[in-house]
């Protein structure tokens, strides 16, 4: 496997997405100092620190569409 990866077997619904979501996750992972292997393999990174990474991007993410919900429903 090489940069960027995955193993996962999750497809996103909108694939446009991927760069975001990569994004994001290299933005929490610095914001968490957890240092995300160069090579983008995931492997032998502690389960906490993967596992952080992904409940902070899901969170992030709950946000983002609890505010474009609300300024939906505002106007």
């Amino acid at each position: 496997m090489g940069a960027g990866q995955s193993r996962s077997s999750n497809q996103l619904v909108v694939p446009q997405a991927n760069q975001a979501l990569d994004q994001l996750k290299y933005e929490i992972a610095q914001e968490l100092g957890i240092q995300i292997p160069q090579d983008g393999y995931f492997g032998f990174m502690a389960t906490r620190d993967t596992g952080a990474i992904g409940g902070h991007i899901t969170r992030r993410l709950v946000q983002i569409a609890e505010q474009q919900l609300a300024g939906k429903f505002t106007r």
